[in-house]
């Protein structure tokens, strides 16, 4: 008799809750995608693209050791599992956006010839990789081993991850590149939007908080820190400014220091320039520059000679 009122009391509500939630599909409908075309997976997309680092880093991304005498099979097994899962979603991506030029019905054939050239770059991301972890070594005196940077830097992930996504925004694969990269930036807080252009020898120290835009062009061993924002100078255009040059390009062998923004899309940093930290810069500067921020003005003051009650009072 218990068990049957328990259940009663549960259902009661549960029945009301349901109801109301589906109601509200009906009134705030924009946030709904029921009965449209599968979307890519979000947890689909984040399995794929751990594989993917378990093939750009071997035996870095893998629970077990990776032997030289089985990593044919090994790759061979898991370049196969990507494949397939990744047309997948790139079928889902495609049919979500099809490309003008393609008909419908042969997107799937579309998504295998995009997954395949796609599979075909990872030795080229690799050697660009390779550039950063060094840029990362050498960049960083904290810093004991390349094997741990590639282990246990944040940047490297989130790198990695930016320099695949490139690859597939590259192609105009909608969706995807996105997806991957804001997986990035959740697990990391670096902030690398698929569209950037990035040169070798790339290094985000600490990395948490930076932002590149996605016209951002950055040139060959450039260094940034923490909290550095590459940004549109004005979005108050919205949807007007899409495929115009918003974000700044920061030339060969440039270092922004933490908490730095540079924005928009007319904006160079000329080569070698040196941009000090919390610099907020708008315009172009030549080669060579040092930026720095004169506003802020620092006072030290011996806690012992302040008035008790007065205006710094602690």
């Amino acid at each position: 008799m218990v068990q049957v009122l328990n259940t009663r009391v549960v259902n009661g509500p549960i029945s009301t809750l349901t109801e109301d939630l589906i109601a509200s599909y009906a009134q705030f409908g924009g946030i709904n995608h029921l009965d449209g075309e599968n979307l890519p997976s979000k947890r689909a997309i984040a399995v794929i693209t751990v594989d993917l680092l378990r093939l750009l880093f071997p035996g870095y991304f893998d629970e077990r050791i990776v032997h030289s005498s089985q990593v044919r099979t090994q790759t061979d097994a898991l370049m196969g599992s990507v494949q397939r899962r990744l047309a997948d979603e790139l079928r889902k991506s495609l049919e979500y956006a099809p490309p003008a030029d393609r008909e419908r019905g042969d997107l799937g054939g579309l998504a295998s010839e995009l997954t395949v050239e796609f599979l075909r770059c990872l030795p080229r991301v690799r050697e660009v990789l390779q550039t950063d972890v060094e840029a990362a070594y050498q960049g960083d005196p904290a810093a004991l081993s390349e094997e741990e940077v590639i282990v246990a830097y944040p940047f490297i992930e989130a790198i990695a991850v930016q320099r695949l996504a490139h690859e597939l925004y590259r192609r105009r694969v909608p969706l995807i590149p996105r997806i991957m990269t804001e997986w990035a930036h959740a697990r990391t807080g670096l902030d690398l939007h698929p569209g950037a252009r990035i040169g070798s020898h790339f290094f985000v120290d600490h990395c948490t908080g930076t932002v590149v835009g996605e016209t951002s062009e950055i040139g060959r061993n450039v260094k940034l820190y923490q909290g550095v924002g590459l940004v549109a100078r004005s979005l108050a255009g919205g949807q007007a400014l899409r495929g115009h040059k918003r974000h700044p390009t920061i030339e060969d062998r440039v270092t922004v220091y933490a908490g730095a923004t540079i924005m928009g899309g007319d904006t160079v940093v000329g080569a070698g320039s040196t941009i000090g930290a919390n610099v907020f810069l708008t315009q172009s500067v030549p080669p060579g520059s040092l930026v720095l921020s004169e506003d802020v003005r620092v006072r030290v003051l011996a806690k012992s000679d302040l008035a008790p009650g007065g205006d710094y009072q602690i």
